[in-house]
């Protein structure tokens, strides 16, 4: 790779968990809340601010399956996920959004900076 090939290269990290593609997997999560809390990162592939957004919490996020389920939305694929997501657990649709669920509710969310500004610890089991 190249000097300009390093500049040019925006490649989004690993996504340290699942795809959420279907309703299936949403009713799968929640019920799984109630047991690990699950983080549901909705990203808009189109708006380059949600993309660092992203990029950055990737590369902060340290912890492990036991501790999270870690559930990434692409909103424009799965548009319906999404809405679904709002209304089923009553949260307003932002993007990029972060939501912790835990026992079948949103506990916390949030967006753009303050995403990485959510003490993500303090709702460990």
């Amino acid at each position: 790779m190249g000097l300009f090939d390093s500049f040019l290269h925006n490649e989004t990290p690993k996504w340290p968990g699942f795809s959420l593609e279907s309703m299936a997997q949403l009713e799968e999560l929640i019920e799984s809340s109630y047991s690990i809390p699950q983080l549901v990162f909705k990203h808009s592939t189109r708006c380059s601010i949600s993309r660092y957004v992203l990029n950055d919490f990737i590369s902060g996020y340290s912890f492990s399956a036991p501790d999270f389920g870690a559930w990434y939305l692409d909103l424009l694929n799965f548009r319906s996920i999404s809405n679904a997501v709002a209304e089923r657990l009553e949260v307003t649709h932002q993007s990029p959004q972060l939501l912790v669920i835990k026992n079948g509710k949103v506990v916390a969310h949030g967006s753009h900076e303050q995403i990485n500004s959510l003490a993500l610890s303090s709702f460990l089991n």
